[in-house]
């Protein structure tokens, strides 16, 4: 018996020192499991929580023509995309919202003259036609680390000028904008057929050491020249030397080139600067190394809001508002209530 009761004591023993070997891993684990095997909520590392937009802008639907699809959305939603396509998300948040007031008011004159596209959309995403516009997606894509930041900023903007626009007259002027002047905007009138009483030349504060390419260079052989400019202006003479081709330049208020003479044919500088492809109309030109070398100074129409003037203003505390008036001349800023 007392043999018996020695077998079962180390039996019971030897079950306890097992039981122990296994049980003692988990009570040092189950203290910190949900720190080893928990799972947090996951975490969208490419976009937030979807715009939306205030109440003023949200009243409004638009469809926009992007490539060959119209898609229907509310104002606020459109207007996010033009700002993250139409200015460098890295300006100073006044500018940016100078900016998204700018696209709503050229939005809102397309829809109230009729637009470019009739009854099928409102507005379309091509630049050449309308307003450049981003999806957030490839904006991320674009902005890298800074995409949480940036598509932030963007969307306050647009959210706290909710409704506001550009009014002359109670309506939405025609609020066209650019990258940057030569240190003066140019009057409409100066460069399309038209001239408008908000559209004329003020002062523009170009910080040119800051904007990339804001004095750029062109050159085009004999060939090149006269292939582009023939295809427009047949009639033109370019024969003889290159030096003899251009001349007769009167600049505008901005110092931008107005008109000239090209083979014997007046043009404006905007179309040459079109024909050509120059970064502006504010261009000085000489024969080089037998090309024709254009010395070309900012970047756009320089009509309207300059980007680059909008964001120095706004580094220097000047507010959208105050930035707005100064480049659009006897405007005011407010919600457009529809007569």
């Amino acid at each position: 018996m007392k043999r018996k009761r020695q077998v079962r004591q180390s039996v019971a023993v030897s079950a306890v020192l097992l039981a122990m070997l296994f049980l003692l891993p988990l009570a040092v684990i189950v203290p910190f499991r949900s720190e080893l095997f928990g799972r947090e909520t996951p975490v969208d590392e490419t976009e937030g929580e979807p715009f939306v937009s205030g109440e003023l802008d949200g009243r409004t639907t638009l469809k926009v023509l992007h490539g060959d699809q119209v898609e229907e959305m509310d104002l606020g939603t459109y207007l996010v995309g033009v700002v993250r396509a139409e200015m460098p998300a890295s300006f100073e948040p006044e500018a940016l919202k100078a900016q998204a007031v700018a696209a709503r008011t050229y939005t809102l004159y397309k829809i109230q003259t009729g637009g470019n596209h009739g009854d099928t959309a409102d507005i379309c995403t091509d630049s050449t036609c309308c307003q450049a516009y981003i999806s957030e997606e490839r904006a991320r894509s674009n902005w890298g680390d800074s995409a949480d930041d940036y598509e932030a900023k963007i969307e306050a903007a647009v959210r706290e000028t909710d409704g506001q626009a550009i009014l002359y007259g109670g309506s939405p002027i025609l609020a066209v904008f650019h990258s940057s002047s030569a240190g003066l905007t140019r009057a409409a009138g100066e460069v399309w057929l038209n001239d408008l009483p908000y559209l004329q030349a003020v002062e523009s504060p170009e910080a040119a050491d800051s904007i990339p390419n804001y004095y750029s260079r062109a050159e085009f052989t004999a060939e090149e020249f006269r292939t582009k400019f023939l295809a427009a202006h047949p009639e033109a003479d370019l024969s003889g030397g290159m030096e003899t081709w251009l001349k007769d330049a009167v600049t505008d208020s901005a110092g931008s080139v107005a008109t000239l003479s090209v083979g014997g044919v007046t043009v404006k500088g905007s179309e040459l600067r079109s024909i050509l492809g120059l970064r502006s109309a504010c261009f000085e030109w000489e024969v080089q190394g037998g090309k024709l070398v254009f010395f070309v100074t900012g970047y756009g129409h320089g009509v309207g809001l300059s980007q680059y003037g909008a964001n120095r203003m706004a580094a220097e505390g000047a507010g959208y508002q105050e930035i707005l008036t100064h480049y659009y001349t006897g405007v005011t800023i407010g919600p457009y209530v529809p007569g």
